[in-house]
């Protein structure tokens, strides 16, 4: 046996035509696997005949009645209403769009069979547009429960159940290899997991199919994700097997930066430096991910790594994931770095013309030891001279290929050393899959003289209150952040602009001095409202989002959040991390839109209770998925086709340890695994 049934091209399939074969690649289906693997999102039950009497609300039935009178009720919307019985019970079907024909046909006595979900109400049951046929008519009942599949415009339910037809066939009569069969002892093999999660037989337990936890879904999941940790794991062994430049320095550099500091860095930040400098000192190149809480003090730990690389003669690049967070990083660094002689470079996509240019060659020369900027850094232009470090921070808003692309950059030296930041605390579980080819290091200690930060929640029907209350701490010689969603009006969104929001707070705080920041603004005057912020002469700052990382000003101890359900909890306490960086008592309030749904209390109600941004993010997970937590961009981890977080997050630790045995006893199946599951995803690489 072998993969070849799956490989075959979706073209050879009967009623795929040039238009159809467009619209499946558009959805990335060009073959019968991955057609396969395009699972359906819900399943309709028209296994059995249901009575009128048992039908449940909400609940979708075949139904076989008699009609006992049809008419047509005048009204705002003019519908046609037939009552049909069948002995167990009475059942209104309601139409809003009929013809002629149809109020003709439906005359006392005939029968009709009837598919459509079941609506329970003081007046009765009723179906509004069920799908029906004239007489006891068979064609309406399954011998499978019915897929509903994912699609787009174009491409009807029909299509998808034809289409699997065949390609369920072509694995029936030629099964793809199970490639776990020699180790794990599973109930369904590949083919017949797939088959049972297209077709589910009569009596099939929905609730499970539905909570992800059916034996079909746990087989391929673990397949999925057992490829997910190879592919992973094959990318760190490409990347571990290039050189790197051993760096060892004299340290004097960094002795020079910590003697300016006013505060001793804490136990955490010291084993995490001593983590990298091991790491530096080898041959093959570091792959480090450090993961800290808000406020604690990554960004000094990668300036002394930096400083390791350029004291060794090389070069340094920091990339950043939006302008705001690179130009922190540049103050910061500026500061630390610029009295112990060494100059930064800021390279962003605005450098433009001569500049650009200038900026270019300094960097190809060498001349630019450390390198600070956007993704800008890893476009094709940017060559560096002699580059060993790479430092990116919040990687999870870059992809992986994203973050290979600059490292790609350290021909000269091989590959550089890599470090990656996260303010972001991660899941045990998602490092586990996002970051399987990195090490991680933890700052789990906060520097002394931090404050907690006591978070309220407070229904936005009570916004002259808090827009009082923050007047009153401005005047006090308090700071505070106001912070947006949306930067201008949108008729989409219930919320509150950024510009709308800073000209009515103008209006109703004229004695407080109030500026506005988002992502819109040029660099220069995004510098000049931080600056005046940071300076004190502007009290109170109304932003967007974009001041979510990095900005650090110790006198701002007030932030009011608006239409906080709109954001992750992560993202949340991202925010709240602005505030409670100096010894004044700090308070974050979430000015939520009522009603809140269950949910969205439940998260809220998260962020007030814990500081612990570890715990937030598990909760994160538990309440949105992953994608929330760690955004789209994140290479492999939302391409997923069945396993489903946090949902299969038990099968990890067994995956795991599969992964060893598969990589031990059966190595050649290490590459079809990944070549199944994770395809062109291996594609960024490095071969």
């Amino acid at each position: 046996m072998t993969d070849d049934t799956l490989r075959i091209p979706i073209a050879s399939l009967r009623g795929v035509g040039p238009k159809l074969h467009q619209r499946l690649a558009d959805l990335g289906i060009s073959t019968v696997e991955s057609l396969l693997f395009h699972f359906p999102l819900r399943y309709q039950d028209r296994t059995r005949l249901t009575p009128i009497g048992a039908i449940q609300d909400g609940v979708e039935a075949v139904i076989c009645a008699q009609v006992r009178a049809a008419s047509i009720v005048p009204g705002r919307r003019r519908s046609l209403v037939v009552k049909v019985d069948d002995g167990s019970g009475l059942l209104t079907l309601r139409f809003f769009h009929f013809r002629q024909t149809q109020v003709n046909q439906m005359k006392p006595g005939i029968t009709l069979s009837l598919f459509g979900q079941g609506r329970r109400s003081g007046a009765g049951t009723e179906m509004v547009h069920p799908e029906y046929r004239i007489g006891e008519d068979n064609t309406l009942l399954d011998e499978a429960l019915t897929p509903i599949y994912p699609t787009v415009e174009g491409i009807g339910q029909a299509v998808w159940r034809n289409l699997t037809d065949q390609a369920l066939k072509q694995i029936a009569r030629h099964p793809p290899d199970d490639l776990l069969k020699p180790i794990l002892d599973e109930r369904f093999s590949l083919a017949e997991a797939i088959s049972y999660l297209h077709r589910p037989p009569p009596g099939a337990t929905l609730e499970a199919i539905r909570a992800w936890r059916h034996p079909a879904q746990i087989r391929l999941a673990k397949e999925e994700l057992l490829a997910h940790q190879l592919s992973m794991r094959d990318l760190r062994a490409k990347e571990r097997a290039f050189q790197a430049a051993m760096i060892e320095p004299d340290g004097q550099l960094q002795e020079g930066l910590l003697n300016q500091l006013a505060f001793i860095p804490t136990h955490a930040q010291t084993r995490v430096l001593q983590d990298i400098l091991g790491d530096l000192a080898q041959p093959q190149p570091m792959l480090r991910l450090i993961q800290g809480d808000v406020g604690s003090g990554k960004t000094l730990v990668a300036a002394l790594a930096a400083l390791a690389a350029i004291e060794a003669g090389y070069q340094v690049a920091l990339m950043a994931p939006t302008e705001l967070l690179a130009e922190q990083h540049l103050r910061n660094f500026s500061q630390w770095l610029t009295p112990l002689g060494v100059e930064l470079t800021w390279l962003s996509g605005k450098v433009k013309g001569k500049q650009r240019t200038a900026t270019l060659a300094m960097i190809a020369k060498g001349e630019a030891r450390l390198v600070v900027g956007t993704h800008a850094l890893f476009q094709d232009a940017v060559v560096f001279s002699d580059l060993a470090l790479v430092i990116i921070d919040e990687q999870h808003r870059f992809g992986v290929h994203q973050r290979l692309a600059l490292t790609q950059k350290g021909a000269n030296q091989g590959m550089p050393h890599q470090l990656v930041l996260t303010a972001t605390p991660i899941p045990r579980t998602l490092s586990m899959l996002a970051y399987a080819d990195l090490d991680c290091s933890i700052i789990d200690e906060l520097p002394p003289g931090r404050t907690p930060v006591t978070t309220t929640l407070v229904d936005n029907q009570r916004r002259g209150e808090v827009i009082a209350r923050v007047g009153q701490a401005c005047r006090e010689g308090r700071q505070a952040y106001w912070v947006c969603t949306l930067i201008e009006e949108s008729e989409a969104l219930d919320a509150r602009p950024a510009e709308t929001t800073a000209a009515s707070l103008n209006e109703q705080l004229p004695d407080v001095s109030i500026g506005l920041i988002h992502g819109r603004l040029s660099s220069t005057e995004k510098e000049a409202v931080m600056a005046a912020f940071q300076a004190g002469d502007i009290t109170l700052l109304v932003a967007t989002t974009v001041i979510e990382v990095g900005v650090d000003v110790p006198n701002a101890s007030l932030m009011i959040i608006e239409n906080p359900e709109r954001l992750g909890l992560a993202q949340l306490h991202q925010l709240r991390g602005r505030v409670g960086r100096g010894a004044t008592a700090s308070f974050c309030v979430l000015l939520y839109q009522s009603p809140l749904s269950h949910n969205g209390a439940l998260r809220l109600n998260v962020m007030r209770e814990s500081n612990d941004g570890f715990f937030i993010a598990e909760e994160d997970l538990r309440l949105r998925g992953p994608g929330e937590l760690l955004g789209t961009r994140q290479t492999g981890l939302m391409a997923f086709r069945v396993a489903q977080l946090p949902e299969h997050e038990d099968l990890l630790e067994e995956v795991s340890q599969l992964a060893d045995a598969v990589e031990k006893n059966y190595p050649h199946r290490c590459a079809q695994l990944m070549d199944r599951w994770t395809g062109e995803r291996r594609a960024f690489a490095r071969v």
